[in-house]
């Protein structure tokens, strides 16, 4: 079962679980049903805001999508190699694109307990240069590994390069995007529960 559908299950399991309808789910995650169908059958790639807002609409954590067995006590990823992977949109909620720009590779998520997300991040450069930006609640820390990434926030730009690194509120509408091939990023998202 590909990632994108594992993530679909969950959601559709967690939705039914709480006696949740498909609208219900999309009003109350400012998402269109068309979305939910999409997500809940892997036929979308889907961006990190939808699937942020979706979590906490739910009232679980975004690592609840990628869990299969968690731990309580320390996990462990040998030199980055995560097996779990997410692939992402890369653009925001009214993006139904069926390309990946950007492969998540989750450092955590046998770990059961945890409140923040951290992963290793193949960044690609995307055709399209309209980009949508987005937000959701919590702060995001972000810190260039290779390549050249350009963060678009409110209405600021910051170009990193390998090495640099910031930290910002999630809340402020924002893109990450890659300026050049092989660009590849450690980030670690925060959502308040």
């Amino acid at each position: 079962m590909s990632e994108e559908n594992k993530i679909g299950v969950k959601i559709r399991q967690i939705r039914e679980d709480r006696g949740m309808s498909k609208e219900e789910l999309a009003e109350s995650s400012q998402s269109s049903v068309e979305l939910i169908e999409e997500l809940e059958s892997g036929a979308l790639i889907p961006s990190l805001t939808p699937l942020l807002k979706i979590a906490r609409a739910m009232g679980v954590r975004l690592g609840t999508f990628l869990d299969d067995s968690p731990h309580s006590g320390p996990f462990m990823v040998k030199s980055g190699k995560s097996d779990n992977i997410i692939r992402f949109s890369g653009q925001g909620l009214g993006d139904h694109s069926n390309k990946s720009a950007m492969e998540f590779y989750s450092l955590a998520y046998g770990k059961g307990d945890r409140h923040m997300e951290p992963f290793i991040i193949d960044v690609h450069p995307h055709d399209d240069q309209d980009y949508q930006l987005s937000s959701h609640e919590g702060e995001e820390f972000l810190y260039v590994l290779q390549g050249k990434i350009e963060v678009l926030y409110g209405q600021e730009k910051y170009e990193l390069e390998a090495s640099d690194s910031i930290y910002y509120d999630s809340a402020v509408p924002h893109h990450v995007h890659a300026k050049e091939k092989n660009s590849k990023m450690l980030a670690v998202v925060y959502t308040p529960f």
